[in-house]
């Protein structure tokens, strides 16, 4: 009976599993089948699983409207992810040592006061920031994009608590043989703190390049467009392409699922690894 009872409870959870699964990816169902269909297929009554007739022309037609700047958008958003990512990454990390490790007085004041700025909303720092990039002429440029979002109280936070679990024996030997807090962090910390970086980085990457609003705002230039603000000239159009529209959203997202699904799993362990306690 007990076996039984065992065995539907994981026949139940399968189940709930893939019902879960399916809903996930239905919205990429959806970027897939409207962006390869007609506008008639599209807006049609009566719905089919896939058109009969996939409109692969769709994918070259999106990068060739002279409108939409999708391929500078997107080696905009590369370039300015990957910016953010390694700039955070090697700040936070940084800090979130040197708050750990390195004895001083007021260390946790500090963290305090760092922890403290999640609570401030963006809507507060959002126009001063804007006066200083304006102020020294960052307008439309990469600078202008990627330094004022390079510091994360987050990623300094999440640092902090993993490299307060770090095995200090490993430190130990490290300045026995002459090293000190810089060469320690560098030749003994990083090499094996991968999953936390690769986490940290994975969640720095996503929101880098799905942040809209602060790039709408500097990069006034069609040539410093990211794909976001490209994405939603199409809700401003006088006339709205519906399947340009799923194109375009499909291969805005298509950098974000392959880096998530390499990285995945450096994400959970990542953050069970920092834990939560002081």
């Amino acid at each position: 009976m007990h076996n039984a009872l065992t065995r539907a409870g994981r026949a139940l959870r399968v189940v709930v599993l893939i019902v879960l699964a399916l809903l996930f990816l239905i919205p990429f169902y959806l970027l897939v089948r409207n962006g390869l269909a007609t506008e008639a297929d599209i807006t049609a009554p009566g719905w089919t699983f896939f058109p009969h007739t996939l409109q692969w022309s769709n994918l070259t037609e999106v990068f060739q409207d002279p409108n939409l700047p999708l391929g500078r958008a997107l080696l905009n958003s590369t370039l300015i992810a990957v910016s953010t990512t390694a700039g955070t990454v090697l700040l936070a990390s940084l800090a979130g040592y040197g708050l750990a490790r390195i004895p001083y007085r007021h260390a946790n004041i500090v963290f305090y006061a760092v922890l403290g700025t999640l609570m401030v909303p963006a809507a507060v720092t959002f126009v001063p920031s804007f006066v200083l990039v304006s102020t020294l002429g960052w307008i439309s440029t990469l600078r202008g994009l990627v330094v004022p979002t390079l510091f994360s109280a987050f990623a300094c936070f999440i640092f902090r608590q993993y490299f307060l679990g770090f095995p200090k024996e490993l430190e130990d030997a490290a300045r026995v043989d002459g090293l000190g807090y810089w060469r320690t962090y560098w030749r003994i910390v990083v090499p094996n703190a991968r999953p936390v970086f690769a986490a940290v980085g994975t969640i720095v990457f996503i929101g880098a390049w799905n942040a809209f609003l602060w790039p709408l705002v500097i990069g006034q230039d069609q040539e410093a467009w990211t794909v976001q603000v490209a994405l939603s000239t199409f809700t401003t159009a006088q006339n709205l392409v519906l399947h340009q529209l799923f194109v375009a959203a499909a291969v805005s997202i298509a950098p974000l699922v392959v880096v998530f699904l390499l990285l995945q799993r450096y994400i959970v362990a990542g953050v069970e690894r920092s834990g939560i306690d002081d």
